[in-house]
């Protein structure tokens, strides 16, 4: 393969498990209540805001206005604490095929995290929101992909995606590129895997060690034969 693209949440860092307990808390305050698990099962991979918007309609539009917003500085405190996937590091050290981010979040927020967890100089420069696109074009949707496989002028299927998220899934698909599902954040959940599969994924994985192996593979099976 000549690229390999990582969502960033729930693949490189544990944020999702993190984000689903600050949202699955401040939303049951306002009568949607949904476990930490059953939260991150139905809304991993999506934006603050689009969630936002999903549960205001479920509840008949009672949410008072600008609790999104406190819900996004809540999660940027708690996300200062977030940390690494673990072997994450460990394995983008051991393979050298170029390489990139395509997230959902917010590019500062994405800087941030990278950081603490020693990341950000194994990517930089090449992180990429799909808020930074013009318009703003959030998984499932594809040009976040489009976007990645473009700046390194490869074909999208000579491009693999790691991701954790239907959406992501949905989105890489969609883009034309391998997919490898992964189920390694503390966010996953009963039938994970089979919805990753579902949703397109070749194969999924559990964790990083078996992945440089996996890339390998890719690269001498382009997949048309499934």
């Amino acid at each position: 393969m000549k690229l390999v693209i990582f969502d960033c949440d729930g693949v490189l860092v544990d944020s999702e498990f993190m984000a689903a307990q600050v949202e699955s808390r401040r939303y049951g305050e306002h009568g949607f209540e949904l476990s930490v698990s059953e939260f991150a099962a139905r809304f991993a991979g999506m934006t603050g805001e689009a969630i936002h918007d999903a549960i205001n309609e479920e509840l008949g539009h009672t949410l008072p206005k600008g609790l999104q917003a406190e819900i996004e500085r809540e999660l940027d405190e708690a996300l200062d604490e977030v940390e690494i996937i673990p072997g994450a590091a460990e394995v983008l050290d051991r393979f050298d095929q170029p390489r990139c981010i395509c997230s959902n979040s917010r590019s500062a927020r994405l800087q941030r995290m990278l950081r603490r967890t020693q990341l950000w100089d194994r990517f930089r420069p090449y992180v990429f929101s799909a808020r930074d696109l013009s318009p703003p074009a959030p998984k499932p949707k594809p040009d976040i992909f489009l976007k990645g496989i473009a700046e390194f002028g490869v074909k999208p299927r000579e491009a693999v995606v790691i991701e954790d998220s239907v959406h992501g899934v949905h989105a890489a698909v969609a883009a034309g590129a391998r997919v490898i599902g992964f189920t390694g954040g503390r966010h996953s959940y009963p039938m994970h895997h089979d919805l990753l599969s579902e949703a397109g994924a070749e194969t999924v994985i559990s964790g990083f060690a078996d992945l440089p192996g996996l890339i390998s593979a890719f690269g001498e099976w382009d997949g048309l034969g499934m």
